[in-house]
């Protein structure tokens, strides 16, 4: 076997591509695991093939792949999660959602958060405080669309949409949890504002 070249040894040629080598000293160490001497000669052998190959590299008779030369960047990397790609979606999704920076998401997100903390800590049974920060939180809604694109009628319609979806599905949760009796003292007015701050600030954020 020593006489063999180290070609012959793997049972390759020449003119063996990187990955039929590769898959041959893959499948050989399978077969001759546990056997220290066979697996040393299928490494020698194969360490000389690639000596060999890196040779002719430098003569510039071939060019060797860079995962002979950098065996380390043949690690798989992790599959990355795909990006989200709005040029397939309809035109006027692309014209309704936005791509808000930090400040975008942050900056209403602390404006109705306080809002929220505000209506949370109100003890008026007759729901006027609640409306009257609804209303604070429709026009810092349209201020906050409006001033994206300066389309102030736009601005309003989708604000009026916040609105309403918050509102009705707050006073359903409101009812849910009425039912359950998981409340907290709280008054079904003030859910329904929870929600309707969350409408907004998506809207605020993330419409246009």
């Amino acid at each position: 076997m020593s006489e063999q070249t180290p070609y012959q040894t793997l049972g390759v040629t020449e003119d063996s591509s990187f990955d039929e080598i590769q898959a041959v000293k893959s499948r050989l160490s399978q077969k001759y695991q546990g056997d220290s001497r066979a697996l040393d000669i299928v490494e020698s052998a194969y360490d000389a093939i690639l000596m060999d190959r890196l040779k002719l590299r430098q003569e510039g008779k071939i060019k060797v792949p860079d995962v002979i030369r950098f065996p380390e960047r043949a690690i798989e990397k992790p599959p990355s999660l795909p990006s989200l790609n709005m040029s397939n979606s309809p035109a006027w999704i692309q014209q309704l959602v936005d791509t808000p920076s930090r400040n975008d998401i942050l900056l209403p997100a602390g404006v109705f958060a306080a809002l929220a903390g505000i209506s949370a800590f109100n003890h008026d049974t007759t729901g006027s405080f609640s409306s009257l920060l609804l209303v604070i939180g429709v026009f810092i809604t349209i201020y906050f669309i409006n001033r994206k694109e300066r389309k102030i009628g736009r601005a309003f319609l989708i604000t009026l949409v916040a609105l309403l979806l918050g509102v009705a599905l707050g006073t359903g949760l409101a009812g849910l949890l009425g039912a359950s009796g998981l409340m907290f003292g709280l008054a079904s007015e003030q859910v329904a504002c929870f929600v309707a701050f969350l409408f907004f600030w998506i809207a605020s954020s993330f419409l246009r």
